[in-house]
């Protein structure tokens, strides 16, 4: 029966391309892609040139009619827009052909209902979904009628049977997303505290970032086999959107350095709006990173478009001023030495497959998180213990002895807790 059911999921994709858009054949590629990842057969696509999109049905009279004919000649039941389409373009497009409309954001969306997991995670999607159906609810009361009500129903408001159910279905959606947004508002307040206790406890937080599937997960579990501290894997899958939750791990390295490694939500073009706002809770711990580690996809051929894009959402959700290094990732399936441009200053080539480059990329994660250390002998009062697993945490510590006035502990560490520590500080006899 499932089978049966993907096999009834038969689409034409329908895109335009604008002048401007010098990447529309990978955004039509990667439509395919989106639409196979939630079991939608692509049979066919239509797409046409020009310099804007028709506002009434997206393309012009005679490329509808084209549509129309391509839909009864391949027995297609689908249609998917590679645009997010306004509700008034909806309900005409609607009016003209016989089988059910997507767009792009409606695809993506579908795919993160299916890959959420977490209460979070589903909180965010469910809420991004309905502030999508929200607008484009008129459509499904085109049908009903508009005339004026007579009688003890109508009479005194003069409203239709459409208008009134449109109204109450609308009331209800925005009661649900208020009610989403309060248990959302819960877990972001938790997720807030989190954050605040690593951050006290000056140990560096270090974000992968890129595009989805460049292997973000898969780069955090590569890094973490070098972690003295129990390694829990976190799931890594090649497919689009397989993390949608944020994951975090202690890295401890031999040398005694430690960070927290992050895996967030990867990113795809035109990520709707709705979901970046939605999840802009989970996204909000990129911008609190001391660094950012991007991960890319050097196997695929738009790597620099995947980059564009990303740079583009880290931009919208205020992410600035974060340094950052670039892991071109998927090594292994790159046959000739890669090219790299000069834009990206601070770059590694890697593999999680084969751990090519790993280590490299951890020295230089190194380099730029501690390249601050400051080396100090202080002499903690047993009254200040609480230090102790601060610094067995968040530093390098060479040398601890406990004495009779005190701890006398010798260690290299951030500027900010050398800072803290300052009072503490003696001379080394």
């Amino acid at each position: 029966m499932q089978e049966n059911e993907k096999l009834e999921k038969k689409a034409i994709l329908v895109g335009y391309k604008t002048p401007d858009n010098i990447s529309f054949e990978y955004e039509m590629d990667e439509l395919k892609l989106l639409c196979e990842a939630i079991n939608i057969e692509v049979i066919d696509s239509i797409t046409q040139s020009g310099d804007s999109i028709n506002i009434k049905t997206y393309l012009r009279k005679g490329k509808m009619n084209e549509l129309v004919d391509l839909i009864e000649v391949t027995g297609a039941n689908l249609i998917v827009y590679n645009d997010e389409l306004s509700p008034s373009q909806m309900q005409n497009i609607n009016k003209l052909v016989d089988v059910t409309v997507y767009d792009r954001t409606y695809i993506i969306l579908e795919i993160f209902k299916q890959r959420a997991k977490t209460k979070e995670a589903l909180l965010q999607v469910e809420i991004a979904t309905l502030r999508y159906m929200r607008a484009r609810l008129v459509g499904l009361h085109e049908g009903l009628s508009r005339q004026r009500g007579g009688g003890s129903n109508g009479g005194a408001y003069g409203k239709g049977r459409g208008e009134t159910q449109l109204e109450i279905d609308r009331r209800n959606v925005g009661d649900r997303i208020v009610l989403l947004k309060k248990q959302l508002a819960q877990v972001t307040k938790e997720r807030a505290l989190q954050r605040k206790k690593r951050s006290s406890s000056q140990t560096p937080i270090i974000c992968l970032v890129g595009y989805t599937n460049s292997g973000k997960s898969s780069m955090l579990n590569a890094i973490m086999q070098y972690s003295s501290l129990q390694k829990k894997e976190v799931e890594s899958k090649n497919m689009l959107f397989a993390t949608l939750e944020t994951s975090s791990r202690l890295i401890k390295l031999a040398n005694n350095h430690s960070f927290i490694l992050t895996d967030t939500v990867g990113f795809v073009s035109k990520l709707p709006t709705v979901l970046v706002e939605a999840f802009k809770s989970t996204l909000e711990e990129i911008t609190e990173a001391d660094l950012i580690v991007h991960v890319v996809d050097a196997s695929n051929p738009e790597f620099e478009k995947q980059i564009q894009t990303t740079n583009e959402v880290l931009a919208e959700i205020g992410v600035i001023n974060i340094p950052t290094i670039y892991a071109f990732n998927k090594i292994d399936k790159v046959d000739n030495y890669l090219y790299v441009p000069s834009d990206y200053t601070k770059v590694t080539r890697t593999s999680t497959v084969t751990n090519r480059g790993i280590e490299t990329l951890i020295k230089e994660i190194e380099v730029e998180v501690f390249k601050g250390e400051e080396q100090i002998t202080i002499l903690l009062p047993y009254s200040e213990a609480k230090y102790v697993n601060t610094l067995k945490t968040s530093s390098n510590v060479e040398a601890m002895e406990y004495l009779e006035q005190g701890i006398k502990i010798k260690a290299k560490v951030s500027k900010n807790l050398a800072k803290e520590l300052n009072r503490f500080l003696i001379k080394e006899s």
